[in-house]
């Protein structure tokens, strides 16, 4: 069984070593599997801007970037479409891969002072030795949730993304303010509803470029649907399997979905 763990080293890559390869918005993907021997003659022998993620089947695993000019021949898969499209891709070590690459490229350099960060001696951590402080990757966190009316659930179309979704209510968490809290905001600002039972479902990491999305149910309260629209295109309450196309079950957005279906379909009316 194939298996990628998280971690950590300040080592750059070896004979052996396996390497993650991206370009722009995109995953460099070899004929099979994700990842590349870090022999291959498409690193021409030049990997020391390379970063530590873990290992794969017990061999290291690294991540770098390549110009658009150097990727051959090779398929570069943009990381949306292989989260959201490949059943087999492996989605954590995607995400984490991208998320690692973009906070070691941003924090090239100390924020405070300007001088050029190094590896911290015990943490995954950029560190500026004249201030003394260490730059970790960075994450915001975000609510998304799903909220029931009785025998229905709300689904709201994007104004901003291109694809056919209907998806759910969604927003970054502000400073001050709690989960909970911005779970009522953002359903308030972008459909003029309120809510109430907001309860945890889950979480998962979505690295458009750092977030964390934090996942919950929610009860119709009051009020009636006024859209936001430089936000939501349009919003409906649907009834479980008689939905519009939504996002795949690889999204937290898809398990909330199918999870209030589910939770729906149970009979009962939550108190």
């Amino acid at each position: 069984m194939t298996q990628w763990i998280p971690g950590w080293t300040t080592r750059r890559p070896e004979n052996g070593d396996l390497i993650l390869a991206l370009s722009g918005s995109g995953v460099v993907k070899p004929d099979n599997g994700w990842l590349h021997s870090g022999d291959s003659s498409l690193f021409r022998g030049e990997l020391s801007d390379s970063v530590s993620l873990g290992s794969y089947n017990g061999r290291g695993v690294f991540v770098t970037e390549l110009p658009d000019t150097d990727v051959g021949n090779q398929e570069v898969v943009p990381l949306r479409d292989a989260l959201l499209m490949v059943s087999d891709a492996p989605a954590d070590m995607l995400s984490t891969g991208f998320q690692v690459w973009q906070w070691w490229r941003d924090h090239r350099f100390c924020g405070r002072c300007g001088e050029e960060t190094g590896f911290h001696p015990r943490e995954r951590a950029k560190w500026c030795e004249p201030c003394g402080i260490p730059w970790y990757p960075r994450l915001a966190p975000c609510v998304i949730v799903v909220i029931r009316r009785d025998d229905r659930l709300l689904l709201a179309k994007s104004s901003r993304v291109k694809r056919h979704f209907y998806s759910l209510i969604a927003g970054f968490v502000e400073p001050g303010e709690s989960l909970e809290g911005a779970v009522h905001r953002e359903v308030k600002e972008e459909t003029g509803l309120d809510v109430t039972n907001i309860r945890y479902h889950a979480s998962q990491p979505w690295p458009f470029p750092h977030q964390l999305m934090v996942g919950f149910f929610a009860d119709y309260a009051g009020g009636e649907l006024v859209l936001q629209e430089d936000e939501l295109a349009d919003a409906d309450w649907f009834l479980p399997g008689d939905t519009p196309p939504v996002p795949p079950e690889t999204t937290i957005s898809g398990r909330l979905i199918r999870a209030m279906e589910h939770e729906i379909s149970r009979g009962g009316i939550p108190v």
